[in-house]
């Protein structure tokens, strides 16, 4: 059983709960995708949440993309609780970090970069809100390049931005001036392929960028950026394809004991506590990473299956999200 504890982080109101839910839909864990406005998401669940339109606890939800388990983690984007965002951080293998296409880089997704990249989280960017007036594709990659990192590549282009009709069209090995890019930003972490692409940057075979570019974002060296719409679904399709192809899941033993990271404790309507947890076998493998104070960061796979998200387990006992 393999599981991906993935982190959707943004400034406030870029719209990452309105993708949780357009992922969700995808997924087909939901018939109908919810509204922040309306206050009817899976992840809003508060009176307040519902009322003000904003995120103020972390949720997590879970679907499956090609046979591995996704526990999606929906994040507060408001500064005044990022108590909650750091929380999360301890158990991600993986995040979402959301940019809206109008508004572009804020001052809390310089925030969270920097926590992402000192963690070294493997981060994939999403642009969001291509549909609305304003936005703007290349302004905003290239805001991103320079206020972020510049270990960034553009997975697509985008048509028709900023018209109810954009859409995200992914490139491939046809696109010359994508392999190429792709070349230039992956021969800056690999010597070998530093060689190579000096050597001759037009014969590199398309397969091995792609498996390099998998490689580098599971390190943090390199962070892929799709564009997209959580309001109309453009770009979600690609948003997951990128999900499963470029962060890395943990392989669980089912056999092995469990154990867990607990980042969280919430209280059920009658008071009683229910500790959220990121579950996997003790010891923990290498691939489990760990934050200066010596605790692990990445939530490694766990010997049970995740109990149903946002729902407590039976007796009260930890909700799994790993």
């Amino acid at each position: 059983m393999s599981t991906l504890n993935l982190g959707i982080l943004a400034h406030v109101d870029a719209g990452k709960t309105s993708l949780t839910e357009r992922l969700l839909h995808a997924a087909g864990v939901i018939d109908e995708v919810g509204s922040v406005d309306e206050g009817n998401t899976q992840t809003d669940s508060l009176a307040l949440e519902r009322q003000r339109g904003i995120t103020i606890k972390s949720a997590v939800v879970s679907f499956e993309i090609g046979g591995v388990t996704v526990n999606l983690i929906d994040t507060p984007g408001h500064p005044d609780f990022i108590a909650e965002v750091e929380r999360v951080l301890s158990v991600l293998d993986g995040a979402v970090l959301v940019v809206s296409a109008v508004e572009g880089v804020q001052a809390q997704t310089r925030v969270l970069m920097r926590t992402l990249r000192r963690l070294r989280i493997p981060t994939l960017i999403f642009v969001n809100k291509i549909d609305r007036g304003g936005a703007q594709d290349e302004r905003v990659l290239r805001t991103i390049s320079e206020k972020l990192t510049p270990a960034v590549i553009a997975m697509g282009s985008v048509r028709e931005v900023g018209t109810p009709r954009s859409d995200f069209r992914p490139y491939g090995a046809a696109d010359a001036a994508f392999t190429a890019r792709l070349a230039e930003v992956l021969a800056e972490g690999d010597d070998a392929l530093l060689a190579a692409f000096v050597d001759d940057a037009a014969r590199m075979p398309y397969g091995v960028l792609r498996k390099e570019l998998a490689a580098q974002t599971r390190r943090a060296l390199v962070h892929p950026v799709y564009f997209g719409s959580a309001v109309t679904g453009a770009g979600v399709d690609s948003l997951i394809s990128g999900i499963g192809e470029l962060l890395p899941a943990i392989e669980g033993d089912v056999d092995g004991p469990v154990s867990g990271t607990v980042f969280k404790v919430e209280r059920g309507p009658a008071g009683r506590r229910s500790p959220t947890c990121g579950c996997s076998p003790a010891p923990c493998p290498s691939e489990s990473r760990r934050t200066q104070e010596g605790s692990p960061r990445s939530a490694c796979s766990s010997a049970a299956p995740p109990s149903s998200a946002g729902r407590s387990s039976p007796g009260g006992s930890p909700r799994c999200v790993a």
